[in-house]
């Protein structure tokens, strides 16, 4: 077994044109061996204790910067064991009264998050208490967009803290629903897009500034308008 890897028992592969054969991290073509099955990725707790069982080899892709996930190879005999040991687990009451008591869990921290990132929007914008109304129905409007568990907006990610979370996604949402950017022509320049993207937060900054000095744009505002 080619070791390319700190671990001996993994062995980071990608797809190979032949179903038979993958290739090692330094291009060369390796055979499956004998008796191997691939355990196709979607069901993480499966994985894990494939990966945990003993040799295997995680096959994933890179395209633009993003790392796809093809499964795991391991023997057959230990994907087949674990998957029924799994399967008679799943099927007891604990099991079940664990699963509800993690949804319900989960269900508890998404609810929080949800309303301290609302809160952070709210500071952001900052606006006059004469348009608190508008602030509170873009706040939801932003908050509904961006914070389900899944979505992959900005709100999502813990790299940056939620304040920045909260500035970006409002920005986001405003050039998406208040500007023609989804229809723009962009030439494929490098940072021409960035560009378009910091003008367009520009005008956005700009209006959020009038409404938090009480100047009340017109019945043309893109921000009325997108909020109906």
């Amino acid at each position: 077994m080619p070791r390319t890897s700190s671990n001996p028992a993994t062995v980071p592969v990608s797809p190979a044109p032949a179903p038979s054969s993958v290739r090692s991290a330094d291009g060369k073509l390796l055979p499956v061996p004998a008796g191997w099955t691939l355990l196709e990725p979607g069901d993480a707790a499966l994985t894990r204790r494939v990966k945990a069982a003993g040799p295997h080899w995680v096959m994933q892709s890179k395209r633009r910067g993003k790392t796809f996930s093809h499964g795991v190879w391991a023997a057959a005999i230990t994907v087949a064991t674990i998957r029924e040991a799994l399967a008679a687990e799943r099927a007891t009451e604990a099991y079940a009264k664990r699963l509800q008591a993690g949804a319900a869990r989960r269900e508890k921290v998404q609810a929080e998050y949800v309303e301290d990132f609302r809160g952070a929007v709210l500071a952001f914008l900052n606006f006059h208490p004469r348009h608190a109304q508008l602030s509170e129905r873009l706040a939801q409007a932003v908050s509904d967009h961006a914070t389900p568990v899944g979505s992959g907006t900005v709100a999502r990610t813990k790299r940056i803290p939620v304040e920045r979370r909260a500035e970006a996604a409002v920005i986001a949402w405003m050039r998406h629903q208040t500007t023609a950017y989804d229809s723009m022509k962009i030439a494929r320049v490098k940072g021409q897009r960035r560009e378009a993207r910091r003008m367009l937060a520009a005008r956005s900054k700009e209006l959020f500034s009038r409404y938090r000095r009480d100047e009340s744009p017109d019945a043309s505002c893109p921000l009325r308008r997108a909020l109906g």
